[in-house]
C-alpha cells in the first residue's frame, strides 16, 4: 500500500463512510473512491463491503487496521515535526532518561525549561540504562541521562549531580522513624531485592556481599517503582535512589540514609563526534538545577 492508500483506508475505517473520509482529508468523495479502488486493486482483495451506500470493513481490513494505524500515527508524527519546523520552532531535543527521574524531577525541569524556551520541542524517552545506551549509540537520542553509567569509548560524560542510595521502609516496622540505618539493622528486616535492576542494584548487592552479613530477600523485582509500592504495602524495606524514594513517599513509608552513605553520580552521556546543541545543553542545565534542589 502507498502512503495515500494508508491515509484513505484509515480515514474510511475510522469514519465509516466515503463522505466522512473526504471531509476528514479535505478532498472530494470521487477522489477518495478512486484511491480506495486503486488500493484494493493492488492488494487483490476488498477492504470494505458496500451495501446501500454504506461501508463496513471486511475481515481482511480488520486484520490490517492495527498495523495500518501504527503507520498512520507515525505519519502524523512526521507531519507534526514538519509543521513545527515550518512555524519556526527553534529546536528539537531528544533525550533518554532513567525512569526514576520521571516521578518528580523531570516534570519540574520540563515545566521550567518550557517557560524559558517555549519554541523548543522536547521528546523524552524513559528507558533503563541498557536501552538508553543503545538509543545513544544508534543516534536515536541526543543525550542519555543515567545513574552510575560506565565510561565508554566515544562517549562524552557530564556529571549532573551526586546522589545517594537510601532505605525506604514501612513506618509500622519501627517504633520510631529512623533517619539512618546500617546493614546490621537491615539484616533483621524483610528486604525487597532489586539486585538485577541495573548499576544501582549491583552497587547495593556488592555492599551487602562485602559486609559479610546474611541478608535474605523473599521478594525480588527489577523496577524501583514496584519496589516502592511493595514497601507501601508493608511487605518490607528496599534500597533505592533518593529521587525514587522522594517521588514515591507516602504517609505509611519513611526514608532513612545509609550509614555509611552509598553515593553515585547522575551523568548525561552524548556521542563525542556529535556535540550537543546549545538548546540541549540548556535543558541539561535546567535538569541539573532541579535534581540538586529536589532533596533540599
Amino acid at each position: 500500500m502507498r502512503l495515500r492508500h494508508i491515509e484513505v483506508f484509515h480515514a474510511i475505517y475510522t469514519t465509516g463512510s466515503i463522505t466522512g473520509a473526504a471531509n476528514l482529508l479535505y478532498v472530494s468523495q470521487p477522489s477518495v473512491s478512486k484511491v480506495l479502488a486503486h488500493a484494493e486493486q493492488q492488494l487483490g482483495f476488498s477492504l470494505f463491503h458496500r451495501h446501500k451506500g454504506k461501508l463496513s470493513p471486511t475481515v481482511e481490513a480488520d486484520m490490517m487496521f492495527p498495523e495500518v494505524d501504527r503507520i498512520y500515527q507515525q505519519l502524523n508524527t512526521v507531519k507534526q515535526l514538519a509543521s513545527n519546523i515550518r512555524r519556526g520552532r527553534q529546536g528539537l531535543i531528544n533525550v533518554a532518561v532513567t525512569p526514576a527521574l520521571g516521578f518528580d524531577v523531570l516534570p519540574k525541569a520540563m515545566a521550567l525549561f518550557n517557560q524559558a524556551h517555549p519554541n523548543v520541542a522536547i521528546n523524552i524517552k524513559t528507558v533503563h540504562n541498557t536501552e538508553a545506551l543503545q538509543s545513544l549509540v544508534e543516534r536515536k537520542c541526543d543525550a542519555a541521562v543515567l545513574f552510575s553509567s560506565p565510561s565508554m569509548p566515544g562517549v562524552t560524560e557530564r556529571t549532573l549531580s551526586t546522589q545517594e542510595l537510601v532505605v525506604m521502609y514501612p513506618k509500622k516496622a519501627f517504633s520510631t522513624e529512623p533517619e539512618q540505618l546500617t546493614l546490621e539493622e537491615l539484616a533483621t528486616m524483610d528486604i525487597i531485592g532489586i539486585w538485577e535492576s541495573g548499576p544501582l542494584g549491583e552497587m547495593a548487592w556488592r555492599h551487602i556481599e562485602q559486609s559479610g552479613l546474611d541478608i535474605q530477600t523473599h521478594i525480588q523485582v527489577d523496577t524501583y517503582y514496584i519496589a516502592a509500592k511493595l514497601v507501601h504495602a508493608g511487605l518490607g524495606c528496599c534500597i533505592v535512589d533518593r529521587l525514587t524514594a522522594e517521588g514515591n513517599l507516602t504517609d505509611d513509608t519513611g526514608i532513612a540514609r545509609f550509614s555509611p552513605s552509598l553515593n553515585f553520580d547522575i551523568k548525561a552521556l552524548s556521542l563525542t563526534d556529535r556535540p550537543l546543541a546549545k538548546v540541549c545543553d540548556a535543558f541539561l542545565d535546567t535538569l541539573t538545577r532541579v535534581i540538586n534542589t529536589v532533596n533540599q
